[in-house]
């Protein structure tokens, strides 16, 4: 579901290059799928014995560091 929810709201590109030529390239919009990251996260901490403290740093590292400015430019 990940990875269909990724690709689907990609947006797909072409730079050209004198160098390189034309090359393609995508963009993944993961901000789309936060709520999908949330849940495995959240699978996964259950599998691990993750406490709700540790499980809440790693949601929050995510939207702090993974996601970064991304997700304040959709509000």
């Amino acid at each position: 579901m990940l990875e269909e929810n990724l690709r689907n709201n990609a947006n797909y590109y072409i730079i050209n290059s004198k160098t390189n030529g034309a090359t393609k390239t995508v963009n993944y919009q993961k901000q789309q799928a936060k709520s999908l990251m949330d849940e495995i996260d959240k699978v996964l901490a259950q599998h691990y014995g993750f406490t709700e403290e540790e499980l809440d740093f790693i949601i929050n590292y995510d939207i702090k560091y993974r996601m970064g400015d991304e997700l304040n430019n959709n509000d």
